[in-house]
């Protein structure tokens, strides 16, 4: 009678990390709509069940990659010029993300959509609405909601072949409209 070896045991925190790495790999690659669960869990080398069990969903992941890639340091707000080309790249390449659009209609998962609209805040709507009481604009909060409503929709808009124009043009072209649009109001 042979003796069976233990099974490996797995580790819990590498697993996690992996996951994370191959998670912001393939966001980047392929965009977030064209990555899946399974795919992410390949590239990691662990099961992809691990995602709900370290994560909860893939839009929660979603959001722990922001997390790691962006730590705790508080963004520029979306007039600043460099802080809006980053976020319209990031929303070219990775696709309509969880965090816009929670900013137009709520995700089904109830986890997901307070963690996105809590990044949402965070990283873009607090420090606009910080912008504008500094400023001693009125009402700041609705004025960063609506700011932010506007970019989402507009990023998102590129993406659903509603808008030619939109569509065709470079993201550079999107950002330099918005920003004069912006500054015209």
């Amino acid at each position: 009678m042979s003796a069976k070896s233990p099974a490996p045991r797995r580790n819990s925190a590498r697993s996690r990390e992996e996951l994370l790495r191959a998670a912001t790999e393939l966001f980047t690659e392929r965009g977030y709509d064209r990555t899946t669960i399974r795919e992410i869990g390949e590239r990691a080398g662990v099961d992809p069940a691990l995602i709900a069990r370290y994560f909860g969903s893939k839009p929660l992941l979603y959001v722990e990659v922001l997390k790691a890639e962006h730590g705790d340091t508080q963004p520029d707000d979306l007039l600043s010029a460099p802080r809006l080309r980053e976020v319209a790249a990031r929303a070219e390449r990775r696709g309509p993300v969880p965090l816009l659009r929670v900013a137009v209609q709520p995700l089904s998962d109830p986890a997901a959509q307070d963690a996105t609209r809590a990044a949402l805040r965070a990283r873009l709507v607090e420090p606009l609405r910080a912008r504008f009481a500094r400023e001693g604009r009125d009402r700041p909060g609705l004025r960063a909601d609506v700011l932010v409503a506007a970019v989402a929709g507009v990023l998102l808009a590129r993406h659903s072949g509603a808008f030619d124009d939109l569509a065709d043009a470079e993201v550079d072209e999107v950002v330099d409209v918005l920003l004069d649009t912006l500054d015209g109001a």
